[in-house]
This record gives structure tokens, C-alpha cells and sequence, in this order.
């Protein structure tokens, strides 16, 4: 009896290999966004859990927030970016940005972020 060899053609094999490199070059454009938007959140969690934070001004919250950014290399968000509205109970911070990033030729990935932390007066948020 004969045996038929079973496995991958070279042509299955660069097909494969051909979406596998597309799927990781678009994660490599993509996490990096993700990644900047995290550490947006945690910049904004970090104020709210500071114990001074709901008593201080605006400009002071937005210079925490620049502080945050810098410590963790975040080069796109501005701390201008930062919106700061007054509350009853103290401040709402929120960010809303579009990060836009090339893939290939004139294909964009594009992803929009919005980011929100109640800052309360007199006690760290929980």
C-alpha cells in the first residue's frame, strides 16, 4: 500500500504566513494606541485617589495630569485635552481624543478614545 504524505503546499504555507504578518503588523500599529489610552485612564485614577486632589484647582489637576503623562512617556495627549468641569461633589475629568495611525499606502487605522474620572471633593474617589 501506498502512503499519501499529507501537509501544507509551499503555496498554502506562504498564504499562511502572508495573513499571519499582515494580523502582527496591524496589532503593532494598533497596541500602542490601546496602550496610550490606558495610561490615560490610570493618570486619571491616580489623581482621583490622590487625598488632596478634590481640593485643589483646576490648573493644579491639570498639572498632576501632565505629571502622570510624562511619567509614563505618553507624547500625544496634551494635558490641555483634559476637561475639568465642576460637580456638586467636586470635579469631572474627561478626555475625548482620535488617534489616527498609518497602516498602509493611504489606509488609516483610526481609533477614538474617551476616558472619564469623578474627582471628589474632601476624600479620595474609591
Amino acid at each position: 500500500m501506498k502512503r499519501k504524505q499529507g501537509g501544507m503546499t509551499m503555496l498554502g504555507f506562504l498564504i499562511t504566513l502572508s495573513v499571519v504578518i499582515l494580523f502582527i503588523f496591524c496589532g503593532m500599529k494598533i497596541v500602542p494606541m490601546y496602550i496610550e489610552f490606558y495610561s490615560v485612564k490610570k493618570a486619571l485614577a491616580s489623581i482621583a485617589n490622590e487625598q488632596s486632589a478634590g481640593a485643589t484647582s483646576k490648573d493644579a489637576i491639570r498639572g498632576m495630569f501632565a505629571r502622570h503623562l510624562k511619567i509614563d512617556y505618553v507624547k500625544i495627549i496634551k494635558p490641555d485635552m483634559l476637561k475639568i468641569e465642576t460637580t456638586d461633589s467636586g470635579f469631572n475629568l474627561s478626555v475625548d481624543y482620535e488617534r489616527r495611525e498609518e497602516l498602509i499606502a493611504n489606509l488609516d487605522v483610526v481609533g477614538k478614545f474617551h476616558a472619564e474620572q469623578a474627582l471628589v471633593r474632601g476624600a479620595a474617589a474609591q
